[in-house]
């Protein structure tokens, strides 16, 4: 499986809007994937230390996850990659098809260019 950073950053968005107290628990309106590929990125984002929880792990795979929230370094990237015309010149520029990049890479280009925009040398 490949990473797909969309899925990624729209259930960093979602899981954001959590409302405090409450958990993520429910994938089933993301009807554009299937599950297990949701499950999938959901484990790549606890193992990246983006957010907090714990995948409920069956004979089969993964059969659901209970997510806390982000955390700080999940918000830290969230707050680089919200700008919708931002993210489209990512996914132009070093996300295109075919090229090799890493999150880290990702999340420092992402900076850089939101210092750019705002005038920070």
């Amino acid at each position: 499986m490949k990473r797909d950073f969309d899925l990624i950053r729209r259930l960093m968005k979602d899981i954001e809007n959590i409302p405090a107290g409450q958990r993520y628990t429910d994938i089933a309106y993301l009807t554009d994937y299937d599950p297990d590929t949701v499950y999938a990125h959901i484990d790549l984002l606890l193992n990246a230390g983006l957010i907090e929880g714990k995948t409920i792990n069956l004979q089969r795979g993964i059969g659901g996850v209970i997510i806390k929230g982000l955390t700080w370094d999940g918000h830290d990237f969230l707050d680089a990659a919200t700008d919708d015309t931002l993210w489209k010149k990512a996914k132009e520029s070093i996300l295109k098809p075919g090229a090799s990049i890493t999150f880290a890479l990702l999340l420092e280009w992402l900076k850089t260019e939101i210092k750019k925009k705002i005038g920070i040398p």
